[in-house]
């Protein structure tokens, strides 16, 4: 397969949607392409997946000159790691869409197809200047979303979200130029290449905690980890649907990506002298975001935290320097994004047919809607980690992980975990299963469409769970080569 299959995933969302925006008004037209255009988009990436040979190095990689005189390049490739998230992004987007299908705008469908080309931009960028690009890209539509379809107080909510993204990434935007410069001073040209970047010798201890920092400050926002979390809860709450499940389910997991492809290469020896602290970081988030998702009467809120915990337990397996944690970081983040993007769906569903989203107000679902009640569950279960659930292998593989890296550390996880279980349990009961006080709420069931967009990642839970290693066996390769090389290169520094 040629490698420009890559390039043509990248940009066909975006010439389809400013083809759009030019050329017709009409909304289900535009939402019918939009939808067509993410399924030919899912082939392609099946196709790739199928022929991915699992090995350590790059595949399908294009690289030739953007900015010449810079030494910027437009290189990309992909990996096992990127592939697997690649392809999680290829099926998730367009059954989505089967969930969002009425009720959306011309705007709405235009910038859920700006996302996924950014999104997908900066998956597969291996340029640091051409990274920084596509994260823009991927985080302007989102804004727009936000400010203009969401809720309550979304001009706040849009700047502060702004306000935070946008000082995260001029930070990390500093420190990329900063490597450029290093790497022209030492070497006598141009580079902005990852991997020349890890080849840079001359930069002292202090220089490297600081630009590994300024790295982290833009990817911990966007995850978020403790204490740069403050923008998410309101901005969960406040907008749209399809906003959330972008931010939840896939853009977060970027800034998980980010740290694993550009940071832990170009700064080895801060991974691993500092591991210990970002294990403790991830593991104090995991508590305190459970903690204060059981405080939590919005549901939206406290699915926010809820996400929050988990992406706090992901950063935890990705420090623990061993591939027990690496790989289970890998499956929870496809895990966490199937069942925390479908529950944020079905609460949005909620929310649009009762009017409701706070816990005291709902109630007495499940009589009236038993097939949307049993996938709420399957994806309940899968967030808290029940045994044949892909949730419970990658906690599982994260709490080894952890184990192997402290012991201490290890069993302070496997206890933590019961946090989750108990917040999810508790709003099950009272917001779906328990009858209202009161008037009955009406609530209609799924309809056939949006079974048919959840069928795929009701299927995925179980396989998951069930047979990790058909999903395991094509990054595991990547992620064992790549940490023994990180860890070697951290040793010599």
């Amino acid at each position: 397969m040629s490698a420009d299959i890559l390039s043509f995933i990248i940009f066909l969302p975006a010439v389809v949607a400013f083809g759009l925006m030019i050329t017709t008004k009409h909304v289900e037209t535009v939402r019918n392409i939009a939808f067509l255009t993410t399924t030919v988009i899912l082939a392609l990436v099946l196709k790739l997946y199928i022929e991915f040979e699992p090995s350590a190095g790059m595949q399908f990689v294009t690289n030739v000159p953007w900015i010449a005189s810079y030494g910027i390049n437009y290189y990309i490739g992909v990996d096992g790691f990127s592939l697997t998230i690649l392809m999680m992004i290829a099926i998730l987007i367009p059954t989505a869409y089967l969930l969002l299908w009425e009720g959306r705008t011309k705007g709405y469908w235009i910038n859920m197809l700006l996302v996924q080309a950014g999104v997908t931009g900066s998956l597969l960028a291996l340029d640091v200047i051409l990274f920084y690009f596509f994260w823009e890209v991927m985080l302007l539509p989102v804004f727009l979303m936000i400010g203009i379809y969401g809720f309550g107080d979304k001009v706040f909510t849009t700047i502060k979200v702004t306000v935070y993204t946008m000082l995260g990434s001029l930070l990390m935007f500093v420190a990329m130029l900063y490597l450029g410069v290093a790497y022209h001073a030492e070497f006598g040209s141009w580079s902005f290449q990852y991997d020349n970047l890890t080849q840079i010798t001359s930069l002292s201890y202090s220089e490297r905690i600081w630009l590994f920092l300024a790295f982290l400050s833009a990817f911990a926002i966007k995850i978020p980890i403790f204490p740069l979390h403050t923008w998410i809860m309101e901005t969960y709450k406040n907008a749209p649907t399809g906003a959330v499940f972008l931010l939840s389910s896939i853009m977060a997991k970027l800034g998980v990506y980010a740290i694993v492809r550009f940071l832990i290469p170009i700064f080895p020896e801060i991974y691993v002298e500092f591991s210990t602290w970002f294990v403790f970081i991830g593991l104090f988030g995991l508590v305190y975001f459970g903690v204060a998702a059981l405080m939590q009467d919005d549901i939206k809120r406290m699915f926010a935290y809820s996400s929050a915990s988990h992406l706090s337990f992901i950063a935890a397996g990705i420090f623990s320097l061993n591939a027990f944690g690496i790989n289970g970081a890998l499956y929870l983040i496809i895990a966490h994004a199937i069942a925390t993007g479908a529950l944020f769906l079905l609460v949005g569903i909620i929310h649009d047919e009762t009017g409701y989203k706070t816990i005291k107000d709902l109630g007495g679902l499940a009589k009236q809607s038993p097939i949307f009640t049993t996938i709420f569950a399957i994806m309940l279960f899968a967030n808290v980690g029940l045994p044949g659930t892909n949730g419970f292998v990658s906690e599982l593989l994260i709490i080894f992980g952890i184990y192997e890296f402290n012991h201490t550390l290890g069993y302070i996880s496997a206890l933590t975990v019961i946090i989750g279980a108990s917040y999810m349990l508790w709003m099950f009961q009272r917001a779906i299963l328990q009858d209202r006080e009161g008037e009955t709420l009406k609530f209609r069931d799924l309809k056939i469409k949006e079974i048919v967009g959840l069928a795929p990642w009701v299927v995925l839970v179980f396989l998951m769970g069930i047979y990790p290693d058909i999903f395991i066996d094509k990054f595991e390769p990547t992620v064992t080569h790549y940490l023994n090389d990180i860890l070697h290169i951290g040793a010599a520094k």
